[in-house]
């Protein structure tokens, strides 16, 4: 059976405008399709308010974290006001608002009362799951309303995962069995789920989370659960970009990217997509495309496996934030680099990717990337930490940490091309460069920088992209 997986990021489901092109979207491909899946991620900044407020309940904050909760609920209140719904449905989605909301009061109010940290990721793991399953309901009623039979589900009852609260990995052949449970025999009714993004459950049933952007690998792992024949992820932009609009003005789409390339994109920064949804999809040769939900004519990218494009050897730079370490020292590393894992995995829920080390006589250099997901702030608190743990080992304490940029080159077969390397060390003539390394997937090649020199850095390296295009 023809199977189509939409997963709608927070910009596309936030305000009325966006919730029609979802409508309309809906509507046009539910008549090309046999089965049609949803995937929704919260609201703009939601998720964001709700771990503010998780932190605040942690602190004992309660005129804190209920302001935030009683702001999410005027929000979502007003945007279903807007909608075109009747009586019947904005009264419902009115108490399941409110439901979802004091239970989650509920929560807060006893993570205000303990400490403990696993305690703690476990009841985040409750609440900042809430911005999904409130957009959920709001996009099914609105799809009731004009004549599409929809239901929300949530995630906890499709999604099984480890128990690494805040970061899960989903458990494919666990969740396997309970999407043929729970999910297909909805679907095989004509009628079109929309389901969470970014929440599973452990085999023990207790709520998590699969990090930053989780409701793309959420769409992923329901791809390859399902079959799906492609998975399309609508958000705001074109397609994958040869860098961030944000950053780089002249930013241009990629028409077409391999799996590989993208991983690299998503591991190295690229916000448009969740790093570690790549991997099934590519297992499974699932077809993934990237579309502007306010310009769906628009073909946008298309990532599934093809060939190396050898005229254009760099699609894409990107830029990430590194915490980079140095000592007046050589020898082993396993001791620094267990420190920082333990530091990382604490302030991140993530655990310490090695980007680039290397040895001289006399001095180590190591660079850790610091994941999207993490948060804003989560570069000055991972410092924090490992600081903290090199004052307290005297064996450590002669190691230095700061802040650094990761600036990464994306393309395919990048070993084959020496000459690629060194136009990407020419174009940086005159910039410090404090470490340099090459992917052992041959689609990327990493150069690490101050963060002062980050922007000109990676202006130089997309001008390479423009003047080979």
């Amino acid at each position: 059976m023809s199977t189509l997986i939409m997963k709608f990021g927070g910009s596309s489901v936030g305000t009325t405008t966006a919730l029609t092109q979802v409508l309309s979207i809906v509507l046009h491909e539910r008549e090309q399709r046999e089965r049609l899946l949803l995937v929704a991620s919260a609201l703009d900044g939601v998720t964001d308010a709700l771990l503010e407020a998780g932190h605040l309940a942690q602190l004992g904050n309660q005129r804190g974290y209920r302001r935030i909760v009683a702001n999410l609920r005027t929000r979502h209140l007003a945007l279903i006001e807007e909608l075109p719904l009747g009586s019947n449905e904005r009264v419902t989605l009115q108490v399941d608002i409110d439901r979802l909301l004091f239970d989650m009061l509920d929560v807060f109010q006893n993570m205000s009362q303990v400490n403990n940290p696993r305690s703690m990721a476990e009841s985040l793991d409750l609440t900042i799951g809430v911005g999904e399953k409130l957009a959920a309901r709001i996009i099914a009623a609105l799809l009731r309303q004009n004549n599409v039979r929809s239901v929300a589900m949530d995630t906890t009852s499709l999604i099984v995962t480890d128990d690494v609260f805040g970061s899960a990995a989903p458990i494919i052949p666990l969740s396997q069995a309970k999407i043929r449970e729970n999910l297909l025999p909805i679907m095989e009714r004509g009628i079109v789920p929309v389901v969470t993004g970014f929440i599973g459950a452990t085999r023990a049933g207790k709520p998590t989370t699969m990090g930053r952007g989780g409701s793309d690998y959420t769409a992923s792992v329901l791809g390859v659960c399902v079959r799906a024949d492609e998975i399309w992820m609508w958000t705001d932009v074109d397609g994958m970009m040869s860098a961030d609009p944000r950053d780089i003005a002249d930013a241009r789409v990629i028409p077409a990217l391999s799996y590989d390339e993208v991983a690299e994109l998503a591991y190295f920064g690229a916000r448009i997509l969740h790093a570690r949804m790549v991997g099934p999809l590519r297992e499974h040769l699932v077809p993934l495309r990237l579309k502007n939900i306010f310009r769906p004519q628009q073909p946008g990218t298309l990532i599934h496996s093809i060939p190396a494009d050898r005229a254009h050897p760099i699609k894409a730079v990107t830029s990430i934030s590194g915490l980079a370490l140095s000592a007046e020292s050589s020898g082993p590393l396993a001791a620094i680099v267990a420190l920082v894992d333990e530091a990382l995995f604490t302030t991140t829920h993530s655990h310490a990717d090695v980007m680039i080390s290397s040895q001289s006589s006399n001095r180590s250099f190591l660079c850790f990337l610091i994941p999207t997901f993490a948060g804003p702030d989560a570069v000055h608190a991972a410092r924090q930490a490992v600081e903290d743990r090199l004052r307290a080992k005297p064996e450590t304490e002669e190691w230095r940490a700061q802040p650094a940029t990761i600036i990464t080159a994306i393309g395919a077969n990048l070993h084959e091309s020496p000459q690629t390397a060194a136009a990407i060390l020419q174009a940086l003539n005159g910039l410090p460069v404090l470490g340099m390394a090459q992917g052992p997937s041959f689609c990327s090649l990493s150069v690490v920088v101050d963060v002062a020199n980050a922007e000109i850095a990676l202006e130089r390296i997309h001008n390479l992209i423009v003047n080979t295009g």
